[in-house]
């Protein structure tokens, strides 16, 4: 199984022979190519051509984030997976409103879904999120109610972590240790569901519940909402609970980060988390949670298609 290398350290990727090597003033460091899912930089690392050459023959893509976590752009190599068909039918999905409303219903399901899984394995009351009905007539509307069931959850989980205060959320940039962990987990779980997303037929620029924009990747968006309650919030509840991430694990300017130290205590942690096996119902059998997201793909394709109705994830762990 491939696995994402997360870098942490400033430094220039570069290639000799077949083989990459990021190298910085700690010296240089090899990095298993063949069995790399994708990079993620979260220091200003630089590509040399040789590089980008040989990203685009293994089709590992390359993610980069600011200092406070936010996505800033990858390097996508050409996309392996291109099917005419199938884009061309989602982006009649998106034109059709009734079509349209269907699917961005379900991604709205499956939000709520998790919200409740997360907080049923908490022993939290979640009563409030689950009698939040999903129903609108525009996509606009179950905009608003995601936000609604947002603000649920964000009050609910405020009152299970022990060791920082969460009383709103912000961000651009965070302003606090709890907003700085959401943030940060969010572009990850962003550019994580990205690479799956390429793997399938789908188009990431055509959404159904984000509106379509330019510079991002929305359908990636619209899928990584159902996975952030029961990944991103259920890693940073963890860590902080178990006092694996404290105050000494940030820094501050006009806004709260990680610092190294942190960062890498975060990112092994939410990795393990998308690596996690589930016993799956139907399939029968242990896929990883990263897989899921690529199920979620999959189903699309199968929905755009006429082969099966997309029925959204919903969180049974």
């Amino acid at each position: 199984m491939k696995r994402p290398v997360y870098i942490t350290q400033m430094g220039v990727l570069e290639r000799r022979g077949n083989t990459l090597f990021l190298e910085n003033e700690n010296g240089k460091k090899a990095i298993p190519i063949n069995s790399t899912s994708e990079i993620h930089c979260f220091k200003p690392v630089s590509l040399t051509s040789g590089a980008m050459k040989l990203l685009s023959e293994k089709n590992v893509p390359a993610h980069f984030y600011n200092k406070y976590g936010y996505y800033r752009g990858s390097y996508m190599p050409i996309e392996g997976q291109i099917s005419g068909t199938v884009v061309i039918k989602q982006a009649k999905h998106y034109l059709d409103p009734e079509k349209r409303l269907y699917i961005a219903e379900q991604f709205l399901e499956g939000i709520k879904a998790s919200m409740v899984a997360l907080l049923k394995s908490q022993r939290a009351d979640y009563k409030s999120i689950a009698e939040i009905e999903v129903e609108g007539t525009t996509p606009v509307e179950l905009m608003g109610i995601e936000s609604q069931l947002w603000r649920e959850f964000y009050g609910i989980y405020a009152t299970l972590l022990k060791h920082f205060e969460f009383n709103e959320r912000n961000r651009r940039p965070p302003r606090d240790e709890v907003n700085a962990l959401i943030s940060l987990g969010n572009s990850v779980l962003y550019t994580v569901t990205l690479s799956e997303i390429r793997k399938t037929y789908l188009h990431p620029a055509v959404s159904f519940l984000h509106e379509p924009l330019e510079r991002r990747y929305s359908l990636a968006l619209d899928i990584a909402d159902i996975f952030k309650p029961i990944t991103v919030f259920r890693v940073i509840l963890r860590l902080v609970n178990r006092r694996q991430i404290r105050e000494e694990h940030f820094e501050r300017d006009v806004g709260v980060m990680l610092n190294r130290e942190g960062l890498k205590t975060f990112l092994s942690e939410l990795n393990g988390e998308l690596g996690k096996k589930i016993l799956h119902p139907r399939l029968k059998r242990k896929t990883s949670v990263r897989y899921l997201i690529r199920l979620e793909g999959y189903s699309l394709v199968r929905h755009f298609l006429g082969d099966r109705e997309y029925r959204s994830l919903r969180a049974w762990w």
